[in-house]
């Protein structure tokens, strides 16, 4: 029976290696302190100099005053809520089914263009989606989808870094499991479903979390002119944007839209991780 072998690294250097990354967790941690703790601040205390870390009275005033002065809006704050949640909950899931069949389609199978349109796919990763803004908005006027929620969530379906990202997981899963599964008499849609999506579980994971974190934070858009389909972010800048004696109430905001995205990369990090380290996006 062979033994484990042992690392060669002295006992300083695995200090020095701890406190490092202890250092870095750190440092990567603050600016969510910070904005939890700001958010906890009274007034006079927001505008302390220099500033402190930690609240010397914590209070939940700023939480409070939001509330308020939410439900003293015109449009009911639960609308705003829903059409947040709706967006986000259709836009993330037909962006993992839509990005999910073209990579399965341009991984696993040769076909004519299946290059041209891999090579078309990494290109569009170098462009900001604001350059695609004019086009995209022609696009949703022409098909009359102006003023409607999808114009918001049918952009998101195919996105270039969704089809990138699971297009490389998949790459990675042997043609002769769909080959076999073939023979057995399975059809596109249940090897898809049943062999292809378990086995990318960390890509699609990871896909979600850059949807939920896209999606919930979309705030004033071109495509929605009527108050009550707009969103949760759109009304909650609009009630900060006042002007300075509102910095607490928008401390507050802080805290609420970062608070959703942060939970679910916390809940889902252990994919994440995975997917940067197999499929090439760590670099």
């Amino acid at each position: 029976m062979k033994r484990a072998k042992k690392v060669n690294r002295s006992r300083a250097g695995s200090i020095f290696t701890a406190l490092f990354l202890l250092l870095i967790g750190a440092f990567m941690v603050l600016p969510m302190i910070y904005a939890v703790s700001n958010a906890l601040k009274p007034m006079d205390e927001l505008f302390r100099f220099p500033p402190k870390l930690f609240p010397d009275n914590p209070t939940t005033q700023n939480f409070k005053d939001l509330f308020i002065l939410m439900n003293n809006s015109w449009v009911p704050f639960t609308r705003y809520f829903f059409n947040t949640l709706f967006i986000t909950v259709v836009g993330t899931v037909g962006q993992i089914v839509c990005c999910s069949l073209c990579s399965y389609a341009l991984a696993l199978f040769k076909f004519p263009g299946n290059r041209f349109i891999t090579k078309l796919i990494e290109l569009a990763l170098m462009f900001n989606a604001t350059v695609l803004t004019i086009p995209t908005y022609m696009v949703i006027s022409n098909l009359g989808l102006i003023d409607t929620y999808w114009a918001l969530i049918l952009p998101v379906f195919c996105s270039a870094l969704g089809m990138h990202l699971m297009r490389s997981f998949m790459s990675q899963i042997p043609t002769t499991m769909v080959e076999a599964a073939r023979i057995d008499g399975a059809n596109h849609f249940t090897i898809f479903w049943k062999m292809i999506m378990p086995n990318v579980k960390s890509a699609w994971l990871t896909l979600m979390i850059f949807a939920i974190q896209g999606l919930w934070n979309t705030g004033a858009s071109i495509y929605i002119q009527t108050e009550s389909l707009k969103t949760l972010a759109y009304s909650l800048n609009q009630i900060v944007s006042v002007g300075i004696a509102r910095t607490g109430v928008a401390n507050a905001v802080t805290v609420i839209m970062m608070s959703v995205p942060i939970i679910m990369f916390v809940i889902s990090q252990s994919n994440i991780i995975e997917t940067m380290a197999t499929s090439g996006m760590k670099d």
